[in-house]
């Protein structure tokens, strides 16, 4: 195509030759492609076709000379008729969206891979969606098409009532906190949380952990009924403490904020103990302590490589100094593991690690490693700010700025993090089971 094509209201007639080329349904497909998007205006009074690559643009414009112009559209006669102008206008803006529908759909997959066979959707809920809003804010709730012309400092907003109907999709995907780039929900998981778009590491579940980290087979869970009380009776007027940890527990399927077991990676060994920051910020209460605790106990007596993935906002304020004596005694654990049976710990922080996760054993381990853009520190920026009465420097407190501290050891990604580990293993003198002992084990 020709970069310098003109808008069609700004055209004479002897341009009209190209019409059946340019927008003609059949060839629409073929001019598609990854970086392509089909706009419109919000009297509804125009299209254009967005090729973002060479920034070319394909516009349908609704003026009376191109609605007169049926012969160029399709065969047939020229009318005056306004009638038959509508008739012609209704066939395009179908024919353009049948168009675009097709292509979304091959391009976002929604077919029984994503969504299920139980799962069904009709074609005026997959168009609801499709021009409904895609948000990068998260605080719209009204569904839009964001439009762009030539200018640079021009936009338009199509708003719709129809919000029912985009949230019926709204499962299908995750935003990205950093680039507000859309992930799919199956891919993403698959991607290992890692926002396709920018690289940036997503939170992940401790069950999702587990599979990233874990040999397939091999998870054995420790003290997984373990169940917090209200020791000192913590009232609140928003929410009674039992009545959180109840709807926690229905919302994330766990019974706290970490879960801790054994398995092997890559056919080693080891203790493993992964937080949880959908379980209440991935607080520090006395179950959390005391499952670590036996946790870090179990490997010093079995001499099993230990590691402790942290995502947590600190010590649970619902169970007072309670929730911070765990941290010295898991401290305690660690030192007999560590300095008196010389065994190999490592703590992996993610994001975010904060309180007293990160005033123990948070920053305890032989080898630290963090997670990409990771927020880690002792207390929050907020929290420095009201207190000291200065301000906190941006990004001060990212896995990037504070290794070049020397708080840490590696800042590793999550695609590279299980060979990373293995490699440290295997230097520390942890290698794979043979096969007699992984049967005897079974």
């Amino acid at each position: 195509m020709d970069k310098n094509i003109q808008s069609w209201h700004n055209s004479d007639h002897s341009s009209y030759s190209n019409f059946d080329y340019l927008v003609d349904g059949r060839n629409i497909p073929n001019l598609l492609a990854d970086k392509t998007f089909l706009v419109r205006d919000s009297k509804r009074k125009s299209y254009s076709i967005y090729f973002s690559i060479e920034n070319y643009i394909l516009e349908i414009d609704n003026d009376h000379s191109f609605l007169n112009e049926p012969e160029s559209l399709k065969n047939g006669s020229k009318s005056n008729n306004d009638h038959n102008m509508d008739d012609i206008k209704s066939n395009w803006n179908n024919n353009i969206n049948s168009c675009i529908e097709n292509y979304l759909r091959s391009q976002i997959c929604i077919d029984s891979y994503i969504l299920g066979d139980s799962v069904k959707y009709n074609d005026s809920d997959f168009n609801s969606y499709i021009f409904g809003k895609v948000s990068n804010s998260g605080e719209s709730k009204s569904t839009s098409i964001i439009t762009s012309t030539n200018d640079p400092n021009a936009s338009y907003l199509e708003s719709s009532n129809d919000f029912d109907d985009t949230q019926k999709y709204k499962h299908l995907w995750i935003e990205c906190e950093n680039c507000y780039g859309l992930n799919y929900k199956k891919f993403l998981k698959s991607k290992m949380n890692i926002c396709e778009h920018c690289g940036y590491h997503l939170k992940m579940s401790s069950s999702d952990r587990i599979e990233l980290l874990i040999d397939p087979g091999t998870w054995n869970p420790m003290d997984e009924y373990m169940v917090s009380v209200d020791p000192i009776e913590f009232h609140s007027e928003e929410e009674p403490y039992k009545n959180r940890l109840d709807s926690y527990q229905k919302r994330t399927g766990l019974m706290e904020a970490v879960q801790t077991g054994t398995g092997q990676l890559n056919g080693i060994p080891l203790a493993i103990g992964i937080m949880d920051f959908q379980f209440m910020g991935g607080s520090m209460g006395s179950v959390v302590g005391e499952k670590i605790t036996r946790l870090i106990e179990y490997a010093t007596n079995q001499r099993l490589p230990l590691i402790l993935v942290c995502a947590s906002g600190g010590a649970r304020m619902q169970e007072g100094s309670l929730s911070l004596m765990q941290m010295a005694k898991i401290s305690s654990a660690l030192y007999d593991y560590q300095i008196n049976q010389k065994l190999f710990y490592v703590p992996i922080l993610t994001s975010p690690t904060t309180g007293g996760v990160t005033a123990s054993f948070g920053m305890l381990g032989d080898i630290i490693i963090a997670e990409p853009n990771a927020y880690i520190a002792f207390a929050g920026k907020r929290v420095i700010e009201q207190t000291l009465n200065k301000e906190v420097p941006e990004g001060s407190q990212s896995a990037e700025f504070l290794f070049q501290k020397g708080l840490f050891d590696s800042i590793v990604p999550r695609n590279l993090l299980k060979e990373v580990l293995n490699e440290l293993f295997k230097l520390h003198g942890f290698v794979p089971l043979t096969q007699n002992e992984k049967s005897s084990r079974l």
